[in-house]
């Protein structure tokens, strides 16, 4: 642990819809690994869609779930859906999380995102609760925080947040979307900076933001050059002990990921130990 506390903080821009987010939440997990408390994160909702698009065919997006399981990996159904649901809701639900239950926010993010990759629509109120039960978040509470006006004000300003990418961010702008005329960040979009002084005689950056999709060894860089005084902790010993430490199911990627291990060698050493729930053409390991 870094004197004094945490020397980064982390803003992330996500949307529980978006399956970029969704195939990067093993780069998030290595981080927290690595650092642990030494490092901060807060959430912010880019909101992807505030209404459905019955235009959008069912069988794009199938194919495009499958494309991107078998590029990154992450379980994902590839049935095609009924129609592409609207975020706005869950992303309203995660937001109220946050200002009501933080301890828990992180938990209903990861739970909807989950039901969304397995096929549930996100803009249905029964995948907002169960996805809120399973975060251990009452449902008939969690509704009544979404409806207050401090949750939509919110929520509008992490969107507007996400429509204002930095300067760093706009001259990287093949990272970001939307119109030319509202360029928006991307799912997952990193805003770095440093929050405590730096080391006496050692200069560092202040910033780094990296909007879109990455590889892990490009946010180590980052915060090398934010906090080159942050101590790294050792692999873990077994894929066990990934499972123990997140708390919660995780893919056979995110497994990996954390372990810095060929996804073979976890899969096989996961299904001697671990119970497998599947889903699309991987699943989900917890601790038996």
């Amino acid at each position: 642990m870094v004197e004094g506390g945490t020397s980064v903080r982390i803003r992330h821009f996500t949307d529980p819809a978006c399956p970029f987010a969704f195939s990067a939440e093993r780069q998030r997990l290595r981080l927290d690994w690595l650092y642990g408390d030494q490092i901060r994160w807060t959430t912010h909702l880019v909101v992807l869609s505030e209404t459905a698009n019955p235009d959008l065919p069912p069988e794009k997006i199938a194919r495009g779930r499958r494309m991107l399981f078998e590029r990154y990996g992450m379980p994902m159904a590839w049935t095609p859906p009924p129609v592409h649901a609207a975020s706005i809701d869950a992303s309203r639900a995660v937001v109220a999380a946050e200002r009501h239950a933080p301890d828990r926010a992180t938990a209903l993010l990861r739970r909807l995102r989950v039901l969304n990759f397995a096929g549930l629509a996100l803009d249905v109120p029964e995948t907002l609760a169960r996805a809120a039960t399973e975060a251990g978040i009452d449902a008939g509470v969690l509704a009544g925080w979404m409806r207050e006006d401090e949750v939509e004000t919110a929520l509008r300003e992490d969107m507007r947040a996400a429509r204002s990418p930095s300067p760093a961010s706009r001259a990287q702008d093949y990272k970001l979307g939307g119109p030319p005329e509202e360029r928006r960040y991307t799912c997952p979009s990193y805003e770095l900076e440093r929050s405590a002084p730096p080391p006496e005689d050692w200069p560092t950056a202040n910033r780094v933001d990296l909007p879109g999709f990455r590889p892990v060894e490009a946010y180590e860089a980052a915060i090398a050059n934010l906090a080159p005084e942050l101590t790294r902790r050792a692999d873990p010993e077994d894929a066990d002990t990934v499972l123990e430490w997140a708390g919660m199911p995780l893919a056979t990627v995110e497994v990996a990921a954390v372990a810095d291990r060929p996804v073979a060698d976890v899969r096989e050493e996961l299904s001697r130990s671990a119970r497998f729930t599947p889903v699309g053409g991987d699943g989900y390991w917890s601790l038996a």
